[in-house]
């Protein structure tokens, strides 16, 4: 085997390795889950937000970035670590990316903090969501 016909089978392993990622992640995109953009705060102006969808569990929000091959979840938020913040519209250049009927919230989960845009059907959703995760004083007696 000359050096040539080495290296171009090693570029077709990675190729075929990108291409199973991004069919994995596809495929793990379809299953589901409510789109959203979101983003990590503190971000300069409109910069940082990121499309994807998002997935409510038992005890933990997880969203996925449409533009990522990570195999897992990019950012994951714990049901009963979050904090609702202030509520507003999209300004400036955000209209590029949203439209009024979009809602933005702030929101925290331990020090990480987020900003969150939901239509409002999906901004419904989540609040209910949240609102309707178990107190504390409940989980304690659960076993793990």
């Amino acid at each position: 085997m000359t050096i040539g016909m080495v290296v171009l089978i090693i570029l077709v392993v990675l190729l075929a390795a990108f291409v199973a990622a991004f069919v994995y992640r596809l495929t793990v995109l379809r299953r589901g889950g409510t789109a959203a953009i979101l983003r990590v705060t503190p971000a300069p102006g409109g910069s940082g937000w990121r499309h994807g969808v998002v997935r409510y569990g038992e005890s933990s929000l997880v969203f996925f970035k449409l533009s990522s091959l990570r195999p897992g979840p990019d950012s994951r938020l714990s049901r009963q670590g979050i904090e609702v913040g202030s509520r507003r519209g999209p300004v400036g250049n955000e209209y590029d990316i949203m439209t009024d009927e979009i809602v933005i919230l702030e929101i925290s989960d331990g020090d990480d903090t987020y900003e969150i845009a939901l239509d409002r059907g999906a901004l419904t959703a989540f609040l209910s969501w949240v609102e309707s995760r178990p107190s504390g004083r409940s989980m304690r007696g659960r076993p793990a």
